[in-house]
């Protein structure tokens, strides 16, 4: 599926176009760049939450089970199959570790989305099932859609779930209201204008452009390479989000932060200093904090 503009394969525009056909290429190349990172920023997300939980699975298991609503496999909800969701999805399966099985996706027009939906992933319409299922959910619906969401699954999203909201013009804090549910990531982009923007006209397909080490660079969340750029916030949303997985397992926090500091290092974060209790709470607080709890 392809979102670049048609014919422009490198990083600067074409000579000798009008005000008009630049304007337009400016908002494909802004459309393209926010899909990309859209899709790249989900996949890293879910990269590193698929490590942990097999992590936990392995090494743990999962403390014979403490909770009820821990389970081993990482389930992917995608509720909402338009253009973003389809992108998703495909990106999932293409740059992750993720299987068809552990995607579930709900859309109002399941009939039609044999032809775009790999094998093994399922798709139905029924959004409270997608909720009570998933560790992972997204949202990719439009947003005059969201009253029914809010609707459909607010008393059926188990505590350890993360909703992760692609729902343009919509506030994080606005979504975590409605839904009562306190596990809310949402990223907010700053668009910042400038030449490098062009680069995401190189993109053709997004699978592959998620191989192009460029774009990647690029959509790195703390950099504005690509004149688009994602906040602190997100990123400690994220390690937020990992502590979560290891709690709702029942894991200490001395063992939480070995097995998140492990997974992070696997993915490249090497060089990076390493993760102790007081990047998540107070200094008098992690002075006291039992390992064990």
């Amino acid at each position: 599926m392809s979102f670049g503009a048609a014919g422009s394969t490198g990083s600067s525009l074409p000579a000798g176009l009008t005000v008009d056909e630049k304007t337009s290429l400016h908002l494909r190349a802004r459309y393209a760049g926010l899909t990309f990172c859209g899709c790249a920023h989900a996949i890293f997300l879910c990269e590193l939450a698929h490590s942990l939980k097999c992590l936990i699975g392995s090494k743990t298991g999962a403390r014979d089970s403490c909770t009820s609503g821990w389970h081993g496999d990482f389930c992917v909800g995608i509720l909402g199959l338009g253009n973003l969701g389809k992108q998703l999805v495909l990106s999932l399966l293409k740059k992750t570790h993720i299987k068809p099985t552990q995607i579930k996706i709900s859309t109002r027009t399941p009939e039609s989305a044999e032809e775009c939906v790999p094998a093994g992933v399922e798709c139905f319409f029924d959004n409270r099932r997608l909720a009570a299922w998933a560790d992972v959910l997204f949202l990719c619906c439009l947003p005059s859609h969201l009253h029914r969401v809010y609707a459909d699954i607010r008393c059926h999203l188990p505590k350890h779930c993360l909703v992760y909201s692609l729902v343009t013009a919509v506030p994080v804090t606005s979504i975590a209201e409605r839904l009562g549910h306190n596990f809310v990531l949402k990223p907010q982009y700053q668009l910042e204008a400038c030449h490098a923007s062009d680069l995401w006209l190189s993109c053709s397909h997004l699978t592959a452009a998620l191989s192009d080490p460029s774009l990647i660079e690029a959509s790195c969340p703390l950099a504005i390479k690509g004149g688009i750029s994602l906040g602190l916030t997100w990123v400690c949303g994220v390690l937020y989000s990992l502590l979560n997985i290891c709690t709702s397992a029942c894991l200490g926090s001395s063992e939480a932060l070995s097995l998140i500091n492990g997974i992070l290092t696997e993915n490249g974060m090497n060089n990076e200093p390493l993760l102790n209790a007081q990047s998540f709470i107070g200094s008098t607080s992690a002075s006291v904090l039992d390992p064990n709890e």
